[in-house]
C-alpha cells in the first residue's frame, strides 16, 4: 500500500492524520551529514501532529516485539512473524489495521520521494531471512550469511586483528524497520534527516550480506566518521579484502559509512 492509499485507508476509520510537509533546507543546515544532494534542497519530508504519532505508536509496538523475542533473533524475523507475536503475547497486543497499512505504506513507497536514492533489494515486506541461511557470530549477538559473508569477516579479523568486531550483521526487514523509525522519531518526524543515516526497510544489503565492523571499546564511535580515523579501518583498506559500500562520494543520498562492509 502507498502513502496515497494509505492515507485513503485512514480517513475511513476513526482517526485523522495530516499531509507531510516539507521543510525549508535552511533549518537543516546544521545537521551533520556528509553528501547532500543539491534536489533535496526542495524534498525535506516531515512528520506533523497525529501523523507523527502513529509513526513514535508503530515504533514502539516493534521495540515490544524485539523485547518478546530478543535481541539476536530480532535481526532475523520477518513481517508476518511480527504479526504472529503481536497476537501471541498481551504484552505487544495484535496489529491494526492502521498499523498495519502504515508499515506496508512506508515499505512499499519509493524512499526517493524523500532523498534516498540507493536500489531496493528485498522487494516485499513479507519477505523472509531463513536462519538456516546465516550464522550467529559469538559475543556479538548478531548473524552473518553463510559462505561470503562469513569468509570476508574471518579474512578481515585474520588480517586486522581481533580488535575489529562485528557491530551489525544480518537484518531482516523488521529489524530495518524498527532502525529507520527510530531514527525518524529521534528526528523529529524528519524522514529525509532519517534516510541519510540509515537505508529505509527493504533497501539495506544488510538485508543480502553486507554487514559493519567497529574498533573493540570504540563504542558508539564506531558509527560515526572517527572510525575512519583508527588504525582499524586503515589495515581494512590496506587489506585489500574491503570495499565500502557508502563512500564520501556515494550516490545513495546516505551518509558516509567507513564502517559498512560491502559484501554482495
Amino acid at each position: 500500500m502507498n502513502r496515497r492509499n494509505f492515507f485513503t485507508f485512514l480517513s475511513t476509520s476513526a482517526a485523522a492524520y495530516a499531509i507531510p510537509t516539507r521543510l525549508p533546507f535552511e533549518e537543516l543546515k546544521h545537521f551533520n551529514c556528509s553528501n547532500l544532494f543539491e534536489e533535496k534542497k526542495s524534498a525535506e519530508v516531515r512528520l506533523h501532529g497525529s501523523e507523527f504519532e502513529a509513526y513514535k505508536q508503530l515504533s514502539s509496538k516493534i521495540k515490544s516485539v524485539k523485547s518478546i523475542v530478543g535481541y539476536g533473533h530480532f535481526n532475523l524475523i520477518g513481517f508476518d512473524e511480527m504479526l504472529r507475536v503481536g497476537k501471541n503475547y498481551s504484552k505487544v497486543g495484535t496489529f491494526t489495521p492502521q498499523e498495519i497499512a502504515l508499515y506496508e505504506s512506508i515499505f512499499y513507497e519509493s524512499a526517493s520521494k524523500y532523498g534516498f536514492y540507493g536500489e531496493k533489494v528485498l522487494a516485499n515486506v513479507t519477505d523472509e531471512i531463513k536462519k538456516s541461511d546465516t550464522v550467529k557470530i559469538p559475543r556479538t549477538g548478531h548473524y552473518l550469511f553463510k559462505t561470503d559473508s562469513v569468509d570476508m569477516y574471518e579474512k578481515i579479523r585474520k588480517e586486522v586483528g581481533h580488535n575489529i568486531i562485528l557491530t551489525s550483521g544480518v537484518r531482516g526487514i523488521t529489524k530495518q524497520m524498527d532502525l529507520f523509525l527510530t531514527k525518524i522519531v529521534r528526528s523529529y518526524g524528519n524522514i529525509s534527516i532519517a534516510s541519510r543515516s540509515l537505508a529505509p526497510a527493504g533497501y539495506s544489503f544488510h538485508g543480502i550480506g553486507d554487514f559493519d565492523v567497529g574498533k573493540v571499546g570504540f563504542g558508539y564511535k564506531n558509527f560515526t566518521s572517527e572510525f575512519a580515523h583508527t588504525d582499524e579501518f586503515k589495515r581494512l583498506i590496506d587489506t585489500g579484502y574491503v570495499n565500502i559500500r557508502y563512500t564520501k562520494d556515494n550516490p545513495f543520498g546516505v551518509r558516509y559509512e567507513p564502517w559498512h562492509i560491502k559484501v554482495t
